[in-house]
């Protein structure tokens, strides 16, 4: 064999090498490039999988009555201190954190007062947004008033903490707060840039900016009023009315209504909650400063504590009708221990308000008795231990023409309100809520 041939036979074994190893490399070429095409569509499928999959989530925890709240958000919550968590809970609204009511509210729920509507007669309690900080997100979870404050003429911090208790077995809080809150200049531009943003949403090309601002409604929600709580300072007079006819002055004419808090069982200067002499001269310069705002003038209340007796009850009733007062809200916490009360909780020996399911009955009694001293002349606000549509049943038989809550959100998550809503539209049936309103009270 000579060299030529041998050279030949091994470029011929060397070509063919390198074909297979080209048709190899080929194939596996080829086969790992569907692999990672099966991949890529792989990791998109589970991709959408996972975006519809959070979208799914994030519906269902938007609505306010998801399970999820009451049994999981709630529940964390209370594992923090009773103020700790009132600040997140008020941290998490603010930053937009926060469900929704996502049903529509049924007609019959409708009422009429203070000659504006409101949607339903679900309210909620000044002391939750002392600072109106989260009156909107409020409006959300389907309140059909929401109540914030007490506000003060000037900020305080408050008692010494701690001064927020909870009973968990009774459904009940304790507190001596001490009407800790930002004060009415800063609230004020608060609420104006609230309002502010409200008519930026609604414009008007025939109307001014100044004239769609006077013209809104102080909520900023059709079938919704808003109502700003105002107080005074501790270091306040005890009988005079000044700091009253400041919040008046300064925040009346943001408010669907205003209400003359003499009641809180935390501070000892709030001399017209137990002088009756001086809670005639405090509403009725109320009264004056609250005419003197003119056409923007919001309805005027006072509200009041359960713990007033039967011949109390009667002269504070007469007194609200002298001053021509617009509405009394019944009633603010309690300084009594009813024995309703669970004695198993070392908080219950607290000293402070008490408010939750244990002073339903004292609350009611006193919205019986003022609806029925007053003729029902005056629309009573239901406030106290309410936590069932039965309860706003109860209340409204009594003469509330709406009602409040607060305690039982703690406990029952931001479903509540949703709850209630559609609870209490099946206990009324056929009729509307303004039918059945004082219809027990003889």
């Amino acid at each position: 064999m000579n060299f030529q041939t041998v050279r030949g036979a091994t470029t011929h074994l060397l070509g063919g090498a390198k074909r297979g190893f080209y048709l190899k490399a080929s194939r596996s070429y080829s086969a790992g490039a569907r692999s990672n095409l099966g991949t890529k569509a792989s990791n998109a499928m589970y991709g959408l999988f996972g975006i519809v999959g959070l979208g799914a989530l994030g519906f269902y925890c938007s609505d306010s009555r998801a399970a999820v709240h009451k049994y999981v958000s709630t529940p964390l919550l209370g594992m923090f201190d009773e103020e700790v968590a009132h600040d997140l809970s008020i941290k998490a609204l603010s930053l937009g954190l926060c469900p929704i009511d996502k049903s529509i509210d049924d007609k019959k729920l409708e009422i009429e007062i203070f000659g504006k509507k409101m949607s339903n007669p679900i309210g909620m309690a000044a002391g939750y947004d002392k600072n109106a900080k989260v009156a909107d997100q409020l409006f959300g979870l389907g309140f059909g008033a929401v109540e914030v404050g007490s506000i003060t003429p000037l900020p305080q911090v408050g008692n010494p903490k701690k001064r927020l208790f909870r009973l968990p077995n009774s459904e009940a809080i304790i507190n001596r707060m001490g009407l800790n809150n930002d004060g009415v200049a800063v609230v004020k531009e608060r609420l104006k840039a609230r309002l502010w943003r409200h008519v930026t949403k609604t414009e008007n090309p025939e109307k001014t900016a100044m004239q769609a601002y006077s013209e809104v409604s102080r909520s900023g929600k059709e079938g919704r009023i808003l109502g700003i709580n105002i107080s005074k300072n501790h270091s306040s007079d005890h009988e005079s009315p000044a700091d009253f006819l400041v919040g008046i002055k300064e925040l009346g004419t943001l408010a669907d209504y205003l209400v003359i808090n003499i009641s809180c069982p935390n501070v000892k200067n709030l001399g017209a909650g137990s002088d009756i002499s001086i809670m005639r001269d405090t509403l009725k310069s109320a009264r004056e400063e609250c005419n003197a705002l003119g056409a923007k003038q919001p309805a005027l209340l006072v509200k009041i504590g359960p713990d007033y007796s039967d011949e109390e009850l009667a002269v504070i009733s007469k007194v609200a009708l002298e001053c021509r007062v617009d509405g009394i809200i019944t009633s603010n916490t309690s300084r009594s221990r009813p024995a309703s009360i669970s004695q198993d909780h070392p908080n219950c020996e607290e000293m402070g308000g008490l408010s939750g399911t244990p002073i339903k009955q004292l609350a009611l009694n006193t919205t019986r008795k003022v609806y029925k001293f007053t003729e029902g002349k005056i629309p009573i606000i239901g406030c106290g231990g309410i936590s069932t549509a039965e309860d706003v049943y109860e209340f409204g038989k009594a003469g509330a023409s709406f009602v409040q809550v607060y305690t039982a959100m703690i406990y029952q998550g931001p479903g509540l309100v949703a709850n209630l809503k559609q609870d209490l539209s099946s206990l009324l049936g056929d009729k509307k809520w303004s039918e059945i309103v004082g219809s027990s009270v003889e």
